[in-house]
């Protein structure tokens, strides 16, 4: 990706007005959309995996991963915890996969390499079947992340953000750490004040700077000059 990239063009210029009456129909009303075949079946391989190699082992999920550099990368960071990076595009990740490939089967050296780690697993699955049935399982996160998701800055897109649509309840019982970042200032206070709405709990957008770029979104953001932002938040 080359450092050109604009930032998010909208004609919504703070916090959408609609942004809590949404939230609070989505709290107050169940999500019955029915469990895709495929996605029962990603999530179902994913969990073997992770009770046969890690079992007990705290659980990171990388979401919408991409191509997993990100994914990667958590699961370097955190040695001692078990990620599963997942993106609902098959292309994505099979080039992710290609990609580190090719670095073995390069001149470099295992250290330049780096080997692909054993803490690792790269899903082909819709988040939101996905997150809910981590959720049916019982299972919660240790830490979550959430890396430069599709805006949507139209303000009719309000219910495709993350923290408009109604999956986000599911997401936030999860728990753990979310993460989430982005180029677009009012995603992350949307978010924000999405959080603070269901779960009660202060979170805070701030500007930051990354000591290394995760994906290849925020490398060429970086790259392009733009500011970033992000909040953390710890859930209970």
């Amino acid at each position: 990706m080359q450092g050109n990239s604009r930032v998010p063009g909208s004609a919504q210029s703070d916090v959408h007005a609609h942004l809590a009456a949404v939230v609070a129909c989505h709290v107050s009303t169940a999500f019955r959309k029915p469990y895709a075949d495929y996605n029962r079946a990603a999530f179902a391989a994913s969990f073997e995996r992770y009770q046969r190699l890690a079992p007990g082992v705290p659980l990171i999920l990388d979401a919408c991963c991409g191509v997993g550099e990100s994914s990667v990368a958590l699961a370097r960071a955190f040695p001692t915890h078990y990620v599963i990076g997942v993106d609902q595009s098959a292309t994505r990740l099979r080039r992710g996969q290609q990609r580190q490939q090719a670095r073995r089967e390069s001149r470099e050296s295992p250290e330049e390499q780096g080997a692909w780690p054993a803490n690792l697993d790269l899903v082909r699955a819709d988040l939101v079947d996905y997150w809910r049935l981590l959720l049916d399982a019982g299972l919660r996160l240790d830490r979550h992340y959430l890396l430069y998701p599709n805006p949507w800055p139209k303000i009719g897109h309000l219910r495709r953000r993350w923290h408009g649509h109604p999956v986000f309840p599911a997401l936030l019982a999860l728990g753990g750490v979310l993460e989430c970042r982005s180029n677009w200032p009012i995603y992350i206070a949307e978010h924000c004040l999405a959080v603070q709405q269901l779960t009660g709990q202060a979170a805070v957008c701030e500007p930051f700077v990354p000591d290394l770029p995760m994906t290849p979104f925020e490398r060429k953001y970086l790259d392009s000059g733009h500011g970033l932002f992000r909040t953390v938040t710890r859930l209970t």
